[in-house]
């Protein structure tokens, strides 16, 4: 094995223990990227935490699929799903009769559900009552009648089986102006007029909030969506007692308590903590305990999280670009192969790029750095090659004559004059690495994209920046010192 894809396996390997298991079973509580779903994983951690000292919550871990695969690869144990995403999209291609049929078959691959929590949050189409009484728009079928409508549905609605490519087949819908957009984001643009008809879930607190028309479902395409966990069948063995006590929500959330725990969240600016140990009080007449940030407490934390994604994934691709750049400049034709393959990773979008690495590397910090080091590669290699290449020829032809051996050539002559474009390359590549972590939230790596992504949801400015002020200053301090760097690094004449 090379050296190359040695060290990259330690990256990797050094990058795990965010989520790795020590001999203590850790009980890791998953949820998605919306509010209630947020809620339900604080109230599973919460009553969980109750039985067993060992819980944490991953909170806001990407969309179904992330969720989903993270269960059957054990990076989560338990996490809230509901039916109909299961039926219509997780198994799409399997036929259940009933709900003791889906029960046997998640049992088959590992998997346990449990009962219905006691609301369903079905998939709905809205929009605001006053358009839709001056248009005479009550049901979905009625939409036929307008093109001109604009549509803005959840990324996730816009590609699932059950959502939007099933949903304008059934109802036959001529409307072509459709945009994917984040689900939160899309109550904005209902309310400023920027779209006309958004997907709701019927326990979203921003119905009534919005004053909002939920139209109906007169061909019955959205089916039941009820609220379960999804857990790993393991869990009976290894933790039983917080198993049982996360079970206790079985039948235990209607959907008027739901909406006013959304409500309490995203309209009242309630923490889910705090949402969740208040309702555990309320119904079960127990305490539970959990822990509030303050801004500092938040600070650190992400500022932590943020630099060690980065420091790691650029340590790895400054020590491998570099050589890579070296042999680049050496062999014509191998440059041609490592310069074009790292620029076809710079064309790979990032989210994409971060979603790839899960199957190989879980969630978590693994595949948030091995994604930012690819990312790292391209700027490097290209300065460190043009920065080599540009050297004058009459110096590599003394240093040739004065019968230099080529790494001492490199280290004493084309190094030093090269190094101001290879210090721009790693400069780049840093800057660039501190805004592109930021997405790694999405994923559970933490960071300054976690406040961001929490005060998008929550439509909450002041989250949105203190996640994107500390992100913007780390990038201008990175870049100072690089500059500090090249006053050390850079030979004087070179400067000048």
């Amino acid at each position: 094995m090379s050296y190359t894809l040695k060290f990259i396996f330690v990256v990797i390997l050094i990058s795990t223990p965010t989520f790795s298991q020590d001999s203590n079973f850790t009980l890791k509580v998953g949820s998605k990227k919306f509010t209630e779903s947020v809620i339900l994983g604080e109230l599973a951690a919460q009553l969980a935490h109750l039985k067993y000292d060992d819980v944490k919550h991953l909170k806001e871990i990407g969309g179904t699929r992330v969720l989903w695969n993270a269960l059957l690869t054990g990076e989560i144990d338990i996490y809230p799903e509901y039916t109909g995403t299961i039926k219509q999209e997780i198994l799409a291609d399997k036929k259940f009769g009933d709900y003791s049929s889906l029960k046997k078959y998640l049992k088959e691959i590992g998997i346990m559900i449990s009962e219905p929590l006691g609301f369903n949050n079905t998939y709905a189409l809205g929009m605001k009552k006053k358009a839709a009484e001056k248009l005479g728009i009550n049901k979905i079928s009625d939409l036929g009648k307008h093109p001109e409508l604009k549509f803005g549905f959840s990324n996730e609605f816009m590609d699932r089986k059950d959502g939007w490519p099933g949903l304008r087949n059934k109802y036959n819908l001529p409307q072509a102006n459709v945009t994917g957009l984040d689900h939160d984001i899309a109550y904005t643009g209902l309310d400023n007029g920027s779209i006309d008809v958004v997907d709701l879930y019927s326990t979203d607190a921003e119905i009534n909030y919005y004053n909002l028309k939920i139209l109906k479902d007169d061909l019955n395409y959205f089916s039941e969506y009820k609220a379960v966990f999804l857990y790993r069948a393991d869990l009976l063995t290894e933790v039983p007692a917080a198993l049982n006590s996360i079970l206790r929500l079985e039948g235990n959330i209607d959907e008027s308590t739901m909406i006013k725990m959304n409500a309490l969240v995203k309209l009242e600016g309630m923490s889910e903590e705090q949402t969740a140990s208040d309702f555990i009080s309320a119904k079960f007449l127990i305490k539970t305990e959990y822990i509030q940030d303050n801004f500092l407490d938040r600070l650190t934390d992400h500022t932590t999280e943020h630099l060690y994604l980065v420091l790691i994934s650029l340590s790895a691709a400054i020590i491998i670009s570099i050589p890579l750049g070296v042999i680049s400049y050496r062999n014509k034709k191998v440059s041609k192969i490592i310069l074009g393959s790292a620029g076809v990773i710079q064309t790979i979008p990032s989210l994409a790029l971060l979603v790839f690495m899960i199957p190989l590397l879980g969630i978590g910090s693994s595949p948030a750095i091995f994604a930012l080091f690819l990312y790292s590669l391209l700027p490097i290699i290209r300065n460190t090659y043009t920065g080599l290449q540009d050297i004058p020829s009459h110096i590599k032809e003394s240093a040739l004559a004065l019968g230099l051996p080529d790494f001492a050539r490199l280290r004493l002559i084309e190094f030093p004059l090269a190094s101001r474009s290879i210090l721009a390359g790693i400069k780049t590549s840093a800057v660039i690495n501190v805004g592109t972590a930021t997405l790694g939230a999405l994923i559970g790596a933490g960071g300054y994209g976690q406040p961001i992504l929490t005060g998008i949801r929550l439509d909450n400015i002041s989250l949105i920046l203190e996640g994107a002020i500390p992100a913007a200053l780390l990038a201008l301090i990175v870049q100072w010192i690089f500059d500090f760097l090249e006053l050390l690094i850079v030979p004087k004449g070179l400067r000048l």
